[in-house]
């Protein structure tokens, strides 16, 4: 009988002592499983699975030991899934709770990686597409939050890159002005067309865009009958580009309409039905290549850096 008693007190005290384990281990436990599997899903590319896990874990245990660490593996998680709003958001989130976080230069990167890729769908990742042709906020976003990275952070393991992303952003950012020139010549406003050329050769003077800036200038000019100022810009482009296509081997410029053309009365009588001619185009890029003046730039795989737990 006492050896049954003394069996139930054995068993007793066992049950207390189970129910007395420390929780806070329980918690931290439960929330290092959360996060590893968080980071499996990301190795297996499983990236929306990743972003549920995070989600999950920083809801449940939101002052634990992972919840900034998740913070910021969230952001490359949305923008590995192709959610650059979600990932833009979430950096924006990052920065504003721990902006002296020793891996905040990693969420302004990501913020900025984000709107460099900001309309790419699925397609244009993997096909050749003229980004130039496209609205250019968010490449003016991105370029904003690059130069903010470099201004704060200048020595950032990711300073190199996101200068050679600002590189292509301003050539990327040119190019839209010479084809918005460009369709200024076909909506026969000159001098909006010779504002945007203008433009490009006073704001962006290392571009690639510039040699079809002064051209843009050159034609409009002529067309507004401006011909000192024509003659100004064909002096510039002379000096500096003597190769380009607008130029004949003697130097002159090869206008593609004369106001002969452009005023001709048969074809403002029939409304451009007859007589009609081409409005002036200026893109000389001699092939076009995704990302025209790119330097060398990461893949998008800039893992955020691991920090240890708290």
């Amino acid at each position: 009988m006492r050896v049954v008693k003394y069996g139930l007190m054995i068993l007793l005290v066992g049950v207390l002592a189970a129910c007395a384990s420390d929780p806070n281990k329980e918690a931290e436990s439960s929330e290092k499983q959360i996060y590893n599997q968080a980071q499996e899903h990301m190795e297996n590319g499983n990236f929306s699975l990743a972003v549920k896990n995070l989600q999950l874990l920083e809801s449940r245990f939101p002052f634990g030991p992972y919840a900034e660490q998740a913070q910021l593996e969230i952001i490359y998680a949305h923008y590995r899934s192709l959610e650059p709003e979600a990932a833009i958001a979430a950096a924006d989130r990052f920065i504003r709770l721990h902006p002296q976080h020793p891996s905040v230069d990693y969420a302004y990167y990501m913020r900025g990686l984000a709107n460099y890729t900001e309309g790419q769908g699925l397609l244009e990742r993997f096909f050749p597409t003229d980004m130039t042709q496209r609205d250019p906020g968010a490449a003016i976003q991105a370029f904003e939050d690059f130069r903010q990275l470099l201004q704060r952070f200048p020595d950032s393991q990711y300073a190199p890159d996101a200068r050679a992303r600002m590189i292509h952003l301003r050539n990327r950012l040119a190019r839209y002005e010479i084809n918005v020139a460009n369709y200024y010549f076909k909506r026969k406003a000159y001098l909006a067309a010779a504002n945007r050329g203008r433009y490009v050769v006073e704001n962006m003077p290392q571009t690639s865009a510039v040699p079809d800036a002064l051209a843009v200038m050159v034609q409009a000019y002529l067309l507004l009958g401006m011909d000192d100022l024509a003659e100004r810009s064909l002096t510039v482009l002379r000096s500096n580009f003597p190769k380009h296509p607008a130029l004949d081997e003697n130097g002159n410029f090869n206008s593609q309409v004369g106001l002969e053309q452009e005023r001709s009365w048969l074809n403002k009588a029939t409304l451009g039905l007859v007589d009609r001619y081409e409005p002036p185009k200026f893109d000389n890029r001699p092939v076009f290549v995704p990302g025209e003046g790119e330097q060398e730039v990461s893949r998008d795989d800039r893992k955020p850096p691991k920090m240890r737990p708290r």
